[in-house]
């Protein structure tokens, strides 16, 4: 008996909505394409996420004495 794929859901969707919207904020910048085309680049050969430099570089930020 094949297994089929669970589908996602409409329902599951936006309960994952309203709790990013409730626990996080969304910031937004703008950088020239050719940066953000390099910024991708190095973030992919390294294996990082975009995000995960933004959040340590807060992070760095807010502890700074």
């Amino acid at each position: 008996m094949e297994e089929k794929p669970k589908r996602k859901t409409r329902t599951s969707a936006q309960v994952r909505d309203r709790y990013n919207n409730k626990v996080y904020t969304q910031l937004n910048i703008r950088v020239p394409k050719e940066t953000a085309a390099k910024f991708k680049l190095r973030c992919d050969e390294r294996g990082i996420s975009q995000a995960q430099i933004f959040k340590k570089a807060i992070d760095d930020f807010l502890n700074e004495q």
